[in-house]
């Protein structure tokens, strides 16, 4: 469904107030999730994005759906590692049809963000929006983006490489991986439109992915994932990440101290240096990375996550405790032989 209002009055972004952009920002949240007023709007933030949840909880109220705000720290001091009774029996007490995670990364969060999300679409059933890392450059980009290209995008790249069998990706600054698929693993298409129960995505959203079955050769990275983003944002030295047959054997990096910070992180649990998603970002309009790892996966090329395969949506039949994307720039795509990205454009 399109919101005709919304499409009909794009205006160049450059010309729109900072406050005018949160907006835009705040609505296509909503656009995403197909928010109307029939719905029941459940929103989980914390005291440092606060200001955001607000924005999504008014828009949601001007479209006259019901709201409900719940803060993280209302759950147990921070981080969280595992999910509380109390934070699920709210959400069953809610009753929600749309959910929203608009809170900062922490470290060891993840392992309580991992059950959450198959409570919230496999059992509830509700329309997720996962905005993890959220923060104002984010929501005055990557949310204010077209999500109808997005979404024609998202789906041109999903027919190619959704019976790949082998994709080789080079980049500039040396990365040269490729990967091998397993045929009963799906590929899963993150185009922004999330209208149907139990449908979620990452926003910004504009992505294709799956669980690999192997992954060969070598990353040269330049965003983490997890907590790792926030920490470190834009890497000043790249890190090197070596892979054989879908697990890390090697990370190096001249900031030697983050590759043993991210080496120790990725081998502190089984499955934590193997290779968990293979993917293609496909926002379009997004032409530099912002050091946030929400938005800069959705950047056109390759990002690779190390850890849990998200097997209740892949179909793998492996799992992990941890998830730490890793993101090589400008790179040249080839499926099955076909190149579908040439330095880091689209060629389709």
């Amino acid at each position: 469904m399109t919101d005709v209002t919304h499409q009909s009055d794009k205006q160049d972004l450059q010309s729109l107030t900072f406050d005018e952009r949160m907006h835009l920002g705040a609505e296509n949240a909503l656009l995403c999730m197909g928010v109307t007023a029939q719905d029941r709007v459940f929103i989980l933030t914390d005291f440092a994005r606060q200001h955001i949840a607000q924005r999504v909880a008014s828009a949601a109220l001007a479209r006259h759906a019901d709201v409900t705000v719940r803060f993280l720290e209302h759950y147990g001091e921070r981080p969280l590692t595992v999910f509380p009774d109390t934070l699920r029996n709210d959400f069953l007490t809610a009753r929600p049809t749309v959910s929203y995670y608009i809170a900062t990364a922490q470290p060891g969060e993840i392992a309580f963000r991992i059950p959450l999300l198959p409570f919230l679409v496999n059992e509830l059933k509700v329309r997720h929006g996962h905005m993890i890392g959220i923060d104002d450059t984010l929501m005055t980009d990557g949310m204010c983006a077209d999500y109808d290209e997005v979404y024609t995008i998202t789906n041109r790249v999903y027919e190619i490489v959704k019976h790949a069998r082998t994709i080789h990706v080079t980049s500039e600054k040396g990365s040269d991986v490729t990967a091998t698929f397993h045929p009963e693993w799906k590929w899963v298409p993150c185009h922004g439109r999330y209208n149907k129960q139990g449908a979620w995505g990452n926003l910004p959203e504009g992505e294709v992915y799956t669980a690999p079955a192997t992954v060969d050769g070598v990353l040269v990275c330049e965003v983490l994932g997890d907590f790792f983003s926030e920490k470190y944002g834009v890497l000043e030295q790249p890190l090197v990440i070596t892979v054989k047959d879908g697990y890390i054997t090697e990370i190096n990096s001249e900031n030697a101290a983050l590759a043993q910070e991210v080496h120790d992180y990725l081998f502190s649990v089984p499955n934590g240096n193997r290779a968990g998603e293979f993917a293609i970002g496909t926002l379009t309009s997004l032409k530099r990375l912002v050091g946030n790892l929400l938005q800069d996966e959705k950047l056109p090329g390759l990002h690779v996550a190390f850890g849990n395969p998200y097997p209740e949506f892949t179909g793998a039949d492996w799992d992990s405790r941890v998830h730490v994307d890793v993101i090589p720039t400008n790179c040249t795509i080839e499926v099955d032989g076909r190149i579908i990205m040439r330095d880091g454009q689209f060629v389709l």
